[in-house]
């Protein structure tokens, strides 16, 4: 048994009764990534060095004051586009090969304050730009359930890292379903906040309306002491919100009775498939037997949830993404023969295809004379998309449906067509649009691939999410199900 099959308050008790040190929890990690990662290939780069040195500084620490938190001394992964000082953050992108921070983010900080301990980090799809981590520029990553299969995306080293037992927790990202999608693939627990719980202060940016930090954990308990850690208004992130941080592990109370649960007939409609709809109405009937309720419902402008996110979405990314010139970090060119010619250059090197294509979606979305058809009738439409959740959630407690219309897909199987692969996130984009919180938790299996339960939540309603999420978590037995490696 390894020890990360225990809860993080387990190992809590096990450090502080001296049954275990933090450097045997950092030896862990990192013998397990040794023993598995060539095959999983989730982690960009290791920071072992600084994480043993200052593991022995925390077995010197244990039983004093300063060591009470429940993260202290955990190790923790996090993901390549959230920047670390001293510690090389890439992006997946040829174009930031070199880029050595000087400066932690937000939630880096927190975790430190914590007194966490920073394992590396994790692979991604470039610029968090896709939905199975093949569009990293170093390297692929694998589902540890199937090899032959993706363990979704972008944070898909995230996802894949928990699932395969090489940290008990993560870091991801969520613009379009980024943590959800690849914590349903590989049978995790992951949450993306409500935009402006957690500071996105050191993310690199890819659309700044819609990017949010969250936790990836094996079960729902750690996954609240996250997100407990690392939320709250930031001053260097103006669009943090200065709303209270309540006791999210308070939530868990075991009991959902007389939770009205809402069941959108888009997210069980055409394109999903039969098991996973299946699981779905399976998982209802565990909450029912809890003493919830679910009645079916309509959201129905989600239907253009999917063209509204790339428009928004690509456009956002065409201007955050144009800081990257070869001029002051990163790549640049040695062909360049002038100034303009080493900014073409540079970037034509330095970005991938998936990237380039969706910087020329975004550029094309907000140039003179298609602006208002395109950006400014998708914002139009984000807002009729939040109204339909706004609607819901004046009779309804929580959302439910599934977390990808299919289980995991084959790794190359759909590199070659970008629209069938943006339909994976078809699911969990509406929740982005809206700024609402949405949880992915393990509710089945389909041909020994993982299945995900979408739970979603009010705006800074994580509470109640995690409530349910917990509720069915103690019900059934699949957060419990590890793959063979």
């Amino acid at each position: 048994m390894s020890l990360f099959d225990h809860k993080m308050k387990d190992l809590h008790t096990m450090l502080h009764n001296k049954e275990v040190k933090v450097s045997e929890l950092v030896d862990e990690s990192y013998k397990r990534i040794a023993e598995v990662d060539d095959k999983v290939g989730a982690f960009l780069a290791l920071d072992e060095e600084k994480a043993r040195t200052y593991a022995k500084e925390l077995d010197e620490a244990l039983g004093k004051e300063t060591s009470r938190g429940l993260l202290f001394g955990m190790p923790i992964g996090v993901k390549d586009n959230i920047v670390t000082r001293d510690l090389r953050t890439t992006c997946s992108s040829r174009i930031l090969e070199n880029f050595d921070p000087i400066y932690d983010a937000t939630v880096v900080q927190k975790l430190r304050d914590a007194q966490s301990v920073t394992i590396g980090k994790l692979n991604m799809d470039e610029f968090a730009m896709g939905s199975s981590t093949e569009n990293s520029a170093y390297k692929e990553t694998k589902n540890p359930w199937n090899l032959d299969y993706v363990p979704g995306g972008s944070s898909g080293g995230s996802a894949a890292a928990v699932a395969a037992g090489e940290v008990p927790f993560t870091l991801g990202s969520d613009t379009g379903g980024s943590i959800r999608q690849p914590a349903a693939y590989c049978g995790v627990v992951g949450l993306k906040p409500t935009y402006g719980r957690v500071s996105r202060f050191g993310l690199v940016a890819f659309a700044s309306s819609l990017d949010q930090i969250g936790p990836v954990t094996r079960n729902v308990e750690d996954n609240a002491y996250l997100l407990q850690a690392i939320s709250g208004v930031d001053p260097m992130d103006g669009t943090s919100a200065p709303v209270d941080v309540p006791d999210f592990l308070s939530a868990l109370t075991g009991d959902v009775k007389g939770l009205k649960i809402a069941v959108p007939k888009e997210y069980l409609g055409e394109g999903v498939d039969e098991n996973v709809k299946q699981s779905v109405l399976d998982s209802l009937k565990v909450l029912e037997a809890q003493g919830a309720t679910w009645e079916e419902v309509s959201l129905p402008h989600s239907k253009y949830a999917l063209a509204t996110y790339y428009l928004l979405s690509s456009s956002e990314a065409s201007a955050n993404l144009s800081r990257f010139d070869g001029v002051r970090y990163g790549y640049r060119t040695d062909n360049a023969d002038n100034l303009i010619d080493m900014y073409k250059q540079t970037r034509a090197e330095g970005f991938g295809n998936e990237v380039k294509r969706r910087i020329m979606l975004g550029t094309f979305a907000l140039s003179s004379g298609y602006y208002d058809a395109y950006y400014k009738k998708a914002q139009q439409v984000r807002t009729l998309i939040k109204q339909d959740f706004d609607k819901i959630f004046e009779n309804y407690d929580v959302i439910i449906g599934p977390t990808t219309p299919t289980p995991a897909f084959k790794i190359g199987e759909k590199t070659d067509d970008p629209l069938t692969m943006y339909a994976n996130d078809i699911l969990t984009i509406p929740v982005n649009l809206a700024g609402v919180p949405g949880i992915s938790v393990p509710c089945g299996f389909q041909d020994g691939l993982p299945l995900g339960l979408q739970i979603i939540g009010k705006h800074f309603d994580e509470s109640t999410i995690y409530r349910v999420a917990h509720v069915f978590e103690q019900a059934t037995d699949y957060h419990t199900k590890k793959p063979t490696l």
